[in-house]
């Protein structure tokens, strides 16, 4: 499999300017969790395929989302959390 590059490369790439930092971070969120759900995927032992099956959708969404592509919704999170038999955790945190 191809080396995936971090989000410190990929943000490297481009240039920060006024009023990007909001949809950075966004991005930053959603690389992030695309991240966490591949590793717990291939931890359980499942293709892409597999795990769309369980999320009764498409490989090709699955692979959206673990591209970080997507800002994935909670009802999607839910989804996922469910297909992995993994609890899903959301918090606020005070900046």
């Amino acid at each position: 499999m191809a080396k995936r590059a971090t989000w410190d490369e990929i943000k490297g790439r481009r240039p920060m300017t006024p009023g990007q930092q909001e949809g950075y971070e966004r991005a930053r969120r959603a690389f992030a969790l695309g991240a966490q759900m591949r590793e717990l995927r291939a931890a359980r032992g499942l293709t892409q395929a597999q795990l769309a099956e369980r999320m009764g959708t498409t490989q090709s969404v699955v692979a959206r989302l673990e591209a970080g592509d997507r800002v994935p919704t909670l009802v999607t999170l839910e989804r996922v959390a469910a297909a992995l038999d993994a609890v899903l955790e959301v918090r606020l945190l005070a900046s």
